[in-house]
């Protein structure tokens, strides 16, 4: 690493004032740089270029798009909602992907479904199809995902769902996501969204008396959310606004707080996740016929959209299951149903012709494999000779 720096500064002295030459570098890691780089002459100017936010997405979007012939129902602004955190490369990958996913099943545009399931494929992985999972751990896994959904429609300040599935992905049996808010959370959203983290273990409580490891990440997430409210956001009634967070200069992490205030830290974390987890039992309680309707919608549908779920919160039916355009084959949408109809007739003569060729093709064989062996025999024979004289 000096190595490397001294010859920075070695080959930024050998330019004058006048020369003309600007030198651009990039890092991800800016706060690790020497300041002997960022003194005034060298590297004095920096530009953070951050994640795209949701116009920057929109406009990444179409620039990837004019190269991929798509249809007019895509909602590029659906999709830039969709994809919070994404980088200019993690876009071009998904519309990469489902420009990929349109030609494997023979598809002649990109259509909505293509970039749901680039998306997820981007986000998560693909789909683990193969996975063979029993009635009991569908039936776990759908209501867990119910629990988040209910929650996330009945409390006032969480974020919009995009979808929920039961289909395997990566790690994980089945997901609710959700479409992230660009600016910043209140202290009313921060606490619903802890809300609905834990509506899923409050679900497998409820219906199953018991609960799952399927809840860890929820739990982590739930906690560090609760965490930062109270040591770095100040959104805390008792321990004030006052930053408490570890002092990260040190590398140990060394505590600018007591260890009374630590266990006070302690004990607000454990009372805003308590007071969560009680209320999500009592909302999914209360309302246990709409959790069972989502989760028996999620074991037939495997996935349903914001409007499915709104739909069965309302007591309002869903129809049978939307057929998987990607599992459509496009290109035989147009061919002739009478041809069809003729080449799926047998008839016998077609039968016996067959059965005669098979027949002729068996003796064939036959004596194709003794010609073999008589060939085999005569070069062996030959090549003994040969080596004799």
């Amino acid at each position: 690493r000096e190595q490397t720096l001294n010859q920075l500064l070695v080959e930024m002295d050998g330019f004058e004032g006048d020369t003309g030459i600007m030198i651009i570098a990039a890092t991800n890691r800016p706060d690790i740089l020497d300041k002997a780089l960022l003194r005034p002459g060298r590297f004095d100017r920096q530009v953070t270029i951050d994640l795209p936010d949701i116009k920057g997405r929109e406009g990444i979007l179409k620039v990837h798009m004019a190269n991929v012939p798509v249809g007019d129902e895509i909602d590029i602004e659906k999709l830039a909602k969709a994809t919070p955190g994404f980088s200019g490369a993690d876009l071009a990958n998904m519309v990469n992907e489902a420009a990929l996913l349109a030609a494997r099943y023979n598809h002649t545009h990109c259509v909505m479904e293509h970039f749901e399931e680039a998306r997820d494929k981007v986000i998560m992985g693909p789909e683990r199809r193969s996975k063979v999972m029993s009635e009991k751990e569908v039936r776990n896994t759908a209501f867990h995902e119910a629990g988040h959904a209910l929650i996330a429609l009945l409390v006032p300040n969480a974020m919009e769902i995009h979808k929920a599935t039961i289909i395997p992905r990566g790690q994980a049996l089945g997901m609710v996501s959700h479409l992230a808010k660009e600016e910043s959370s209140t202290r009313e959203e921060f606490i619903d969204e802890i809300c609905v983290l834990l509506g899923g273990r409050c679900a497998e409580e409820l219906v199953f008396n018991t609960c799952t490891p399927g809840a860890y990440n929820d739990i982590q997430q739930a906690t560090i959310k609760a965490r930062n409210m109270i040591t770095k956001f100040g959104m805390n009634d008792k321990l004030g606004p006052i930053n408490y967070s570890e002092n990260t200069d040190h590398y140990f992490g060394i505590k600018s707080y007591s260890e009374e205030t630590a266990r006070e830290i302690d004990r607000e974390i454990f009372t805003l996740i308590e007071s969560q987890l009680g209320r999500a039992r009592k909302l999914l309680g209360d309302h246990r016929p709409e959790l069972d309707r989502i989760a028996n919608a999620l074991i037939s549908h495997e996935t349903l959209s914001l409007e499915d779920l709104q739909k069965l919160v309302d007591g309002e039916e869903i129809g049978p299951p939307r057929p998987n355009l990607l599992k459509t084959k496009m290109m035989n949408q147009h061919s002739d149903p009478d041809e069809q109809a003729n080449s799926e007739e047998p008839t016998e003569e077609k039968n016996e012709d067959e059965k005669e060729i098979a027949e002729q093709g068996a003796a064939f064989s036959e004596v194709n494999k003794e010609a073999v062996a008589v060939e085999n025999r005569k070069s062996i024979q030959e090549n003994l000779d040969s080596s004799k004289s």
